[in-house]
């Protein structure tokens, strides 16, 4: 099965042109799996003695120490490995169709308010250089939406602050153009001119050493300021995502518009902003309807 998972890999690289941490964690959960069926049915089984049995035996093992998102995702992966194998002839059947996918538990993404959003990305103080960056960071991850990943890999040239638009190269090599706010624009237009305006190829965020920012020291850097806002529980990067497709849907923006921005493949992915804007009706019609005031 090694060399199956081998082949598999390279699909996914040279055909569905996947990143490399997606890569990375199919072969991870795959040979996991590979592993626990070696000692099930013995060191040289074959492909077509994995039942969705077994599946599930090995699914109900990981339950113990596993949330079900993650149950969803190396199932997932064995169910793709094994279409695979279907297409290049290998199996007659995919095992894992017969097994269903672990219901996941519903969270409602954590997002900033208006007044603790501003606290934070006002945080980074003075004119040095790595102040005026990790200005620019907090406000380019909140005006835009960015992932980190995404805002990392940006150069230069894919910042258009003129025109306050930004190219930026999702998941799964999609591109995207998403608009830039007047304060980041500013934050970056101050940045780079502290950097003497560098070339369209060179990284639009470097380390004090002048090589690339990885997506790791943003969120150190993100931490750094949050200890100054006592008042906020602990975030991520992420929640600056959050918090910017939650502030677009509680101003009127259609989903449709924020699948877009976020870069979302699937409509569903994008859904989950909407409890956060229902639970904010359902605060204001308690408040303001006179039958939903308690006398």
């Amino acid at each position: 099965m090694k060399k199956e998972i081998d082949g598999f890999c390279r699909y996914l690289s040279v055909e569905r042109n996947v990143s490399v941490h997606t890569l990375d964690a199919y072969r991870t959960d795959l040979e996991m799996f590979r592993e626990f069926v070696a000692k099930e049915l013995g060191p040289s089984f074959a492909l077509e003695a994995v039942s969705h049995l077994l599946i599930r035996r090995y699914l109900a093992r990981l339950t113990i120490d596993h949330a079900k998102s993650t149950l969803g995702r190396k199932l997932a992966a064995i169910r793709s490995f094994f279409k695979y194998l279907m297409r290049e002839g290998a199996v007659r059947k995919n095992p894992a169709e017969l097994v269903s996918t672990p219901k996941k538990e519903k969270k409602v993404p954590y997002h900033l308010d208006i007044d603790e959003v501003t606290s934070l990305v006002t945080a980074p103080a003075g004119t040095d250089l790595l102040a005026l960056r990790d200005r620019a960071i907090l406000e380019a991850l909140y005006s835009s939406g960015l992932r980190v990943s995404e805002l990392t890999g940006l150069d230069v040239g894919g910042v258009d602050l003129d025109e306050g638009l930004v190219r930026v190269l999702g998941k799964g090599g999609k591109e995207r153009i998403v608009p830039l706010g007047s304060h980041a624009r500013s934050a970056i237009g101050n940045y780079l001119a502290a950097r003497k305006n560098p070339s369209y190829d060179a990284p639009l965020l470097i380390n004090a050493r002048g090589g690339r920012l990885t997506s790791r020291s943003v969120g150190r850097i993100v931490d750094k300021y949050i200890l100054y806002i006592a008042a906020m529980k602990k975030i991520s990067p992420h929640t600056l995502r959050h918090t910017f497709a939650t502030h677009l849907l509680e101003g009127g923006a259609d989903l449709r518009s924020i699948q877009e921005l976020l870069g979302h493949s699937s409509l569903s992915t994008t859904q989950k902003y909407t409890h956060v804007s229902i639970d904010r009706i359902m605060e204001v019609y308690d408040k303001a309807h006179p039958k939903a005031r308690k006398s």
